[in-house]
């Protein structure tokens, strides 16, 4: 499954007792249409997405609430029992490749915001040696354009 969109809010990561990052994190998926009596609608879906080992890691890095972003993965429904002993149900998009779409401007003023960030655009496979980050300082040749 593929979705674009912007996150809900800043991503949220833990650990698990192995030590294995994971980040969750939502993004609001819109559309608009003109229904037939010509009036402008829209709709907005919102779906949570859970991201493991480095792509937890660079999710949890640079993306914040607003992140225009692109995310391919798989669906995955887990149940679980909460506090009250109640089953309850959620459905996720399992992330298994994300591409940060905010250009520089995005970039510039979420760095204003927390004051941390360079700003970029950048993609990561989250397959196993595939894909690699783009730190800001890094120069782009053209062996590392995938066409």
């Amino acid at each position: 499954m593929q979705i674009i969109g912007n996150l809900g809010r800043d991503p949220e990561m833990r650990f698990t007792q192995g030590g294995t990052p994971v980040t969750n994190f939502s993004v609001a998926v819109s559309r608009s249409w003109q229904s037939r009596d010509g009036e402008l609608r829209e709709e907005t879906e919102w779906f949570r997405v859970v991201a493991w080992t480095r792509l937890a890691e660079i999710a949890n890095e640079y993306l914040r609430r607003g992140s225009k972003v692109y995310v391919e993965g798989r669906l995955a429904t887990r149940t679980w029992q909460d506090r009250e002993g109640n089953d309850r149900t959620t459905t996720e998009l399992v992330a298994q490749e994300m591409i940060m779409l905010g250009g520089r401007e995005e970039s510039a003023q979420r760095d204003d915001y927390d004051g941390q960030r360079g700003g970029q655009s950048g993609g990561y496979s989250g397959g196993q040696g595939a894909g690699r980050s783009t730190a800001p300082d890094d120069e782009i040749s053209p062996d590392d354009l995938p066409f």
